[in-house]
């Protein structure tokens, strides 16, 4: 016991125990809850990957009933059907095939269609993309399931000749009157989504199966799916009564797996995600083994350093330490009461020095970046904007036609510009001088500003020329606003010195195309126009581009 009496002794059992004693119970209490986690993570990977690999089929599936319904409301199908009923015997063959004609067109520009078959309102099959057709016939009440679901789906199969998992879907076919004339059947194959779920599964040491609803494998990410055997009924029942779950059971390797089922809305596929149980304990058992070593070694050390230490030292720097954290993350608040004159002491005068010298700094720093701010946003407004009229300058024109070309190529989203310049603008200097032509383009950019939605550009070139930028316009949009452009300056009542001055203005207008790569490309159309406008009589509208062909289903 009087080994114990120094306040260095007690200091080094004090710190053992409390080393020893938290660790052991901590590592008891790790390899709990590490049990816990490990099932929690694994669920949570399961889990993401079938909601994944769900979203991929319902937008995989979704994409496929979207072609179909564009393909169900073709006027060759809507035709052939409504006349059923009154066309002879000839007539009908006809008709027939000119739809299945026309399927066969379809089929060959539509990915992962085996099959497109027609059927009329009494289920009785018009015409097919195939010779010889394997459509499934609509299943009893179609008509009802299709109006109430909007597209019906077969139970997925294995395709023998095809050597592929073929989905069947059915979509109605629908008159103007939104009458039901028929139906559209396509055979997906569910073999060409695999390469996407893979894509999905790749980054995982789960696999992702598609399972139909009897339990037969459809599909898997990993190996070739004629190796996929069956699971236990009672494992797929505990699966499908508990989507999201994980269960423990015999998986479709043959090999015990941690696996959770998810069921993709109306399509009767169970999409099952799941992973090999020795897999997953084999990490935990290394990491539980890295755990327990590490442990050990912080027993040690902290037992050597605590026989070196006294409370005396340790509290005071816990303090210090605090704060330094504290200043650290921020807080320039920190004050500490200087503990004496030792050496911690004074770490803590020089501490609170440096604390309020930074404070005074970082406002000092903040008062500064509040004004470099300032002044950088009066900067870029100034370098976007012309000074005379407030509209988009030309370096600003350039950078919103090259956002538009952009917008163009990537999503097909056109858009029109305007180029107007003033008409005889030298003869309006000359008779009212530099401070009178400046007040009529002043005029004008207002009117300019008027005349255009709150979502188009306008910009001055340069001069007396301006330039409008109409997002998503249409050619026909584009020559209209031009045209009320040039007929609101027309009409404008601008004076200058108490004198009415008449002012007009020559317009051209292009549209975006297929070739344009830089703004030059579009802008040389339109200047090209409106120098056509000024040699043909001024004031009015010219245009670089044909004019627009008629809807398809116009008269």
């Amino acid at each position: 016991m009087t080994a114990f009496k120094s306040i260095k002794s007690r200091i080094f059992a004090f710190a053992v125990l409390a080393t020893i004693v938290p660790s052991l119970g901590l590592g008891l209490l790790t390899y709990w809850r590490y049990q816990a986690l490990v099932g929690e993570n694994v669920a949570i990977q399961l889990r993401t990957l079938g909601n994944y690999a769900r979203s991929e089929l319902a937008l995989w599936t979704g994409n496929r009933v979207d072609d179909l319904r564009a393909v169900s409301g073709a006027n060759t199908i809507l035709e052939r059907l409504a006349t059923i009923p009154e066309s002879p015997a000839g007539d009908r063959a006809v008709g027939s095939r000119q739809v299945g004609a026309y399927l066969r067109s379809v089929h060959s520009r539509l990915d992962s269609m085996l099959e497109l078959t027609v059927f009329d309102s009494d289920g009785n099959l018009v015409a097919s993309s195939a010779a010889s057709p394997k459509a499934l016939p609509l299943p009893a009440a179609w008509a009802q399931r299709v109006a109430a679901d909007g597209v019906v789906a077969h139970r997925p199969r294995r395709d023998g000749e095809r050597s592929t998992t073929t989905l069947t879907v059915v979509v109605p076919i629908l008159s103007v009157e939104s009458e039901l004339l028929g139906a559209l059947s396509a055979v997906l194959d569910l073999g060409s989504l695999r390469a996407r779920l893979e894509r999905i599964a790749d980054s995982s040491a789960a696999e992702v199966v598609l399972l139909a609803p009897g339990g037969e494998p459809l599909l898997g990410t990993r190996g070739e799916t004629a190796r996929l055997s069956p699971i236990a009924v009672h494992a797929l029942q505990r699966l499908q009564v508990q989507p999201g779950e994980t269960s423990t059971y015999l998986g479709h390797r043959g090999r015990e797996v941690i696996g959770l089922a998810s069921e993709p809305g109306t399509l009767p596929i169970t999409i099952v995600a799941e992973r090999e149980r020795a897999d997953v304990y084999r990490e935990r058992r290394r990491i539980l083994e890295a755990f327990a070593t590490l442990t050990s070694g912080l027993t040690l050390l902290v037992g050597l350093l605590a026989y070196w230490m006294g409370r005396s030292i340790v509290t005071p720097l816990d303090g210090l330490v605090g704060a330094v954290d504290l200043v650290a993350a921020g807080d320039l608040k920190v004050h500490l009461r200087p503990a004496g004159g030792s050496e911690i002491g004074r770490l803590t005068r020089a501490l609170n020095k440096m604390v309020e010298r930074l404070r005074g700094s970082r406002e000092e720093v903040e008062a500064a970046n509040d004004a470099l701010q300032r002044q950088n946003l009066l900067l870029e407004e100034l370098s976007i904007t012309d000074g005379l009229t407030g509209l988009n300058n030309r370096k600003r024109l350039d950078a919103i036609l090259a956002e538009q070309l952009a917008l163009f190529r990537r999503h097909h989203r056109p858009f029109a510009v305007v180029m107007l310049d003033l008409d005889r603008f030298k003869e309006l200097n000359d008779t009212y001088g530099h401070l009178g032509g400046d007040r009529v383009l002043s005029n004008v950019a207002s009117l300019l500003r008027r005349c255009v939605r709150s979502v188009d550009h306008v910009a001055r070139y340069g001069g007396e020329e301006f330039a409008v930028v109409l997002v998503e316009a249409t050619l026909q949009g584009a020559l209209d606003t031009a045209e009320r452009i040039r007929s609101s300056v027309e009409a404008s009542r601008i004076f200058v010195d108490d004198r009415p001055v008449s002012v007009t203005v020559s317009l051209g207008v292009t549209r975006s195309r297929d070739g344009d790569v830089r703004p030059e490309d579009v802008l040389s159309r339109a200047d090209a126009a409106l120098y056509e406008a000024k040699h043909t009589g001024r004031n009015r509208v010219c245009c670089a581009d044909d004019p627009e062909p008629p809807p398809e289903d116009a008269p």
